[in-house]
Order: C-alpha cells, then structure tokens, then sequence
C-alpha cells in the first residue's frame, strides 16, 4: 500500500484524540459517534495495527499510534494552510497572473494599464507574453490572453470578455504634410508615401467608411510594412508616410502636434479589444480586478478622444 485510502479519516481520528472521545468528537464534526468508530476501524484495519485502546470509559493512544498521530497532525495543519492560502487569494487580489497580449496592443495603452494595476495592488504579480503568434490558453497555462479582432467574433468554446474598442485612424507628420496639398478624399492621397502593417498577399487595403458608411477601399503599395505598430509610428513621426494606427498609440502624438490625423470624416471599423480565457467558473479576484480595470482604462481613452 502505498497511500491511505481516505485521508478525511487522518483528520477524523486526530479530532477523536484531541477531544479525547468519540463522542465528543462527533459533536465537534457534526457526525455521528458510529461513524466515527467505523471510519478509525477501517482505517486501523487498513494500516494492519492498532491506534487506539478503547473502552467504554476510557480512550489511549498505542505506541504506534502515538507516533502515526504527530504525523497525521502535521498533515491536517498543512492541510489547512493550503486551503487558507486560497481563502485569501479568493479575498482579495493576490497571487500571480499570466497573460498574453499582441506588443501592439500593449503599446496601445495596456502596458500602462497593467502597470497602474500592479501599483494598485502590490501583492499581485503579473507575467505579460507579449507576442503577436495565437497562443492557447489552456495548454499555456494563461489566465487569459487579450486580442483584438473585427466583429463577429470566432467561435470559442472560451470565455469572453469585452474590454473596449480600438479605431484606427490615418495619421501624417506635419513635416510630410508640409509637402503635399491638404487632401479632401483617399485619391488625394495618392501622390503620398504610406506605410503598413505586413500582408501574407502583400496586397496592401485600407478598408474605410465614410459618414453616411459607404464603404471604401483604398489599394496602395507602402515604403514600409511590418507587424510592428511601434515601428510604424516612429516611420509616420519620422515623415516617411501615411499610416493607419490605433487611436490609443498615437492620441498623445496628435495631442503635442507630432502627428496630424487626416481626413477625419472617414473612420475604419473598430477592433473590439477582447480577453479570452477558460472559464469564468472560479476567477481569482486577482485576475477579476485586472479585467475589470481594463474595461476602465478604456473607458477613460475614450473620454480623453471625446474631449
């Protein structure tokens, strides 16, 4: 025999030897005085010895079962802080979060948004992988990995949860638009250098709609593409083009005059930023409070952009 079967009759019999009686140890646990003794029989006949010499008045501990009881002690306390430790992670945030999320989308204002978090509550240690490549939540053992797509949504057997929307809008250095006649429509643009973010067809389309959602599309051939949106801002502060990007990354840039937005009356569909994770069944508080100031953190982008 290599374990004992049931370890709930550890706990039972170090409650019969501390309160010094079945019966007194029955009351203690709600059980029945019967069952108690049936549990000790079984587990004596399970460990092939006796733990206990019992008689109707009196109750004492055999010398084996002196020493298997200061283990079975020991046992129940490690029993106990382990589900302690829980308790308290399920009271308040605490603990250590794993998530993923595209390096993009943490440039956009999640990266600050989780640092806010952790400054907020500093028992809680958060691992961010940032990487554009689909990950797996379950096999990677994450708390939940944020994305951004263009509704509808795939069909996931994981939970989801909306955290904002992300607009793109386009965007030129006031150097580059010194040198080209302020554009009234996308052909105007059309004698304007653009950058881009990487395309597998290297077919490169803004998709666009204007105020009364006509949709447009706009075929143009970048100087420069990458999966980077970091690398795409710096190009457009550099006046190397036009590009398309996240409202959130660049909003200061456009604040401070760095960057101008071009015509405004078009808009492309908005992204909705989204946290994907297995269950909602069982959520920490840690990883509860973390989505919920997300959904904050956006909430105040889209007040400062209606400002």
């Amino acid at each position: 025999m290599d374990q004992i079967t049931d370890l709930n009759d550890l706990r039972i019999f170090v409650e019969i030897v501390e309160h010094g009686s079945f019966t007194a140890a029955a009351n203690a646990l709600g059980l029945q005085t019967s069952k108690l003794s049936r549990r000790v029989r079984a587990l004596e006949e399970e460990l092939g010895v006796r733990l206990l010499n019992r008689t109707s008045r009196s109750l004492s501990l055999t010398e084996i079962g002196r020493r298997f009881h200061q283990h079975c002690v020991a046992l129940v306390a490690e029993s106990k802080a382990a589900k302690d430790i829980v308790d308290q992670t399920r009271s308040k945030p605490q603990g250590t979060i794993r998530v993923s999320c595209p390096v993009g989308l943490l440039s956009s204002g999640i990266a600050a948004m989780i640092a806010q978090y952790i400054e907020d509550n500093p028992e809680v240690q958060v691992f961010v992988d940032a990487t554009n490549r689909r990950v797996d939540v379950v096999e990677e053992g994450l708390d939940f990995a944020i994305r951004v797509r263009i509704p509808p949504l795939d069909n996931t057997d994981l939970a989801v949860r909306p955290l904002g929307l992300s607009t793109r809008i386009l965007v030129a250095s006031p150097a580059l638009a010194a040198r080209h006649a302020a554009p009234q429509s996308l052909e105007a643009l059309e004698t304007w250098p653009t950058l881009a973010l990487t395309s597998s067809s290297e077919r490169f389309v803004w998709n666009f709609a204007d105020v009364d959602g006509k949709a447009t599309a706009w075929i143009h051939r970048p100087r420069l593409a990458t999966d980077d949106l970091a690398s795409l801002r710096i190009a457009a502060l550099k006046g190397l083009g036009v590009a398309l990007l996240p409202r959130e990354l660049i909003d200061m840039d456009i604040r401070t005059g760095q960057l101008l937005h071009l015509l405004p009356d078009i808009a492309t569909e908005a992204g909705l930023v989204h946290a994907i994770f297995p269950s909602r069944r069982g959520m920490v508080p840690a990883v509860r409070h973390l989505l919920d100031a997300l959904v904050s953190g956006f909430e105040k982008l889209n007040c400062q952009w209606e400002q």
